[in-house]
């Protein structure tokens, strides 16, 4: 069992920055994907980015490239999503998710996780 407990999200101007914290517990840490995840009202969820523990690898959404940053700390069991130079569009409830030893190439897939946080808005004025 994983449990997974986020922080962070609130209102930010348009252009502004915001980061979300990822705290994991009840697995060993190294062998999880951890993800991100959005939905905004009347939207499909999408995946926004995502980092295996395990080397490092990451994914991220063309929508958000050069703007967010994923990252691990393993000493703090945690994930953070720095959002840069954000927009109305990213606009969203935001989740992070967790899998244990994840292949690749389903890191943008909600379904392929099975351990979910609480989510936090996250709201751009413009």
């Amino acid at each position: 069992e994983v449990q997974l407990v986020q922080s962070g999200g609130g209102l930010v101007q348009a252009g502004g920055s915001l980061r979300l914290s990822c705290a994991a517990s009840g697995s060993t840490f190294d062998d999880l994907a951890i993800g991100w995840f959005r939905q905004a009202p009347g939207k499909e969820r999408e995946g926004v980015s995502c980092i295996g523990n395990s080397d490092g690898y990451t994914y991220y959404a063309d929508s958000v490239k050069g703007r967010f940053t994923i990252s691990s700390d393993r000493a703090r069991n945690t994930v953070y999503l720095q959002m840069d130079s954000l927009k109305p569009e990213d606009t969203a409830v935001y989740y992070c998710a967790a899998e244990v030893r994840l292949l690749r190439g389903y890191y943008s897939e909600s379904y392929a996780f099975s351990y979910w946080g609480q989510g936090t808005q996250v709201t751009v004025s413009s």
